[in-house]
């Protein structure tokens, strides 16, 4: 069977790995891939969004089946091509990618079906925004309405932030034409929990809780980041959290978009707030996070490939999802001065008898040398039984693996372990 995975990051090395383990894929592509990935798939120079070049390659290579891992390719409407010439795929269509392709669009989307997400505006007016910004709570959130490489949301703490983000989307074009309607948003506060899910459109069945660690250093302090490291699973997310979510918030979104004529399948993503008030949506997203899949797969008992093919078949029912009762962590390695300015084309030296996975995102693979290639460079994940026992494990074994200039927080897991010991 041959399978290909369109991306190239840590999420995507993930997912191959896990794929890997079944038996009756032949040849598994990467488009693109990287330096890490090459050393699990057959890599091959395509970007993701090169529509027309993923859909000859596919056709030339006999794809029997096609993951599609990112929210550009998918939001573009890649599975919508690829189907169209007979090729499988995990991952929504275009009309179901806008869950993620629109703010604006999932916003109204949760207003209208009740389901629990912060207070909002809309805004396709830089002076109306403006004028909303005198009256507005404080701290308040702006979000670009599209797709900004996971940079297009500002959580504003002065009045003067808030009306510099609005200016900087809507006149300034910084995010280009995805910052032509903005989102004002309320505040929320409470614990952070992601949540990543399998779902057919008829059927739902989330994975393991995660929680991302954004800032990039020490103490959620810095910049943000794309994931600076993450754990699972989430111990503030309980089973009675977890029951409220699926009723509130899990089940009716996927009727919504059945009842909006956008049945969406492949993997659903909730970014979810615990507040005093209940759980809320802060965020959807279409595909695996980055790096929730990291913590998240390497747990999973079941066959991966098996689920997805399930998925896109709408015969999820039908097929066992089960996750170890272990937990995992995942220490991410950048490059010094990420997400600023940072040096690239050192070598990496990743010992032969690591006990653990590694997930490379940003490396290149020269003359038989991973060299760093990125801000992220790769992801070292461990599991254990218990999330102390991953935590240490993950340190032990990042403590290892060395490249000039690497850096990475220390206390990635420690609010989850402080969360267990509160109980």
């Amino acid at each position: 069977m041959n399978v290909m995975v369109i991306g190239g990051g840590g999420r995507e090395h993930a997912i191959i790995k896990s794929l890997r383990k079944n038996k009756s894929i032949t040849d598994l592509y990467a488009l693109p891939g990287n330096g890490g990935i090459a050393l699990d798939a057959t890599c091959v120079a395509i970007g993701a969004k090169e529509m027309d070049a993923i859909t000859s390659f596919a056709a030339e290579k006999g794809i029997d089946f096609a993951v599609v891992a990112p929210d550009d390719p998918l939001v573009l409407g890649v599975v919508d091509a690829l189907e169209a010439i007979g090729i499988p795929c995990f991952g929504p269509n275009k009309a179901a990618a806008i869950l993620e392709g629109s703010k604006v669009f999932s916003k109204n989307l949760m207003k209208k079906y009740n389901i629990p997400t912060a207070a909002y505006e809309v805004f396709t007016d830089l002076a109306a925004a403006l004028r909303y910004l005198d009256e507005a709570p404080i701290p308040t959130v702006v979000k670009a309405d599209g797709l900004a490489l996971g940079k297009g949301v500002i959580i504003a703490e002065t009045r003067e932030e808030a009306k510099q983000a609005v200016r900087s989307m809507m006149e300034d074009k910084i995010f280009g034409d995805s910052g032509s309607q903005v989102v004002i948003e309320e505040f929320l506060t409470g614990p952070e929990v992601s949540v990543l899910t399998f779902t057919d459109n008829k059927t739902m069945i989330p994975m393991l809780s995660s929680m991302d660690h954004k800032r990039a250093l020490d103490g959620d302090q810095g910049l943000n980041t794309g994931g600076m490291g993450t754990i699972a699973p989430n111990p503030y997310y309980t089973k009675e959290i977890a029951e409220q979510c699926m009723q509130e918030i899990f089940l009716p979104t996927m009727a919504a978009m059945n009842q909006e004529g956008r049945p969406f399948k492949g993997c659903l993503y909730f970014g979810l707030m615990l507040t005093a008030q209940g759980p809320k949506v802060i965020e959807y997203n279409c595909r695996f996070g980055d790096p929730e899949t990291q913590v998240v797969l390497p747990l999973l008992e079941s066959d991966l490939l098996s689920v997805m093919q399930a998925t896109a078949a709408e015969t999820l029912a039908e097929t066992e999802v089960k996750f170890s009762r272990g937990a995992a962590c995942c220490v991410v390695m950048a490059s010094q001065g990420y997400p600023g300015s940072y040096e690239t084309g050192f070598p990496i030296n990743i010992p032969a008898d690591l006990d653990a996975e590694v997930y490379v995102a940003g490396a290149k693979l020269q003359d038989g040398q991973l060299k760093t290639a990125g801000g992220r460079v790769l992801g070292v994940t461990a599991v254990g039984d218990t999330l102390s026992a991953a935590v240490d494990k993950a340190y032990e074994q990042t403590a290892r693996v060395q490249f000039e200039g690497a850096y990475y927080r220390k206390d990635i897991g420690q609010r989850a372990l402080q969360a267990e010991r509160e109980g």
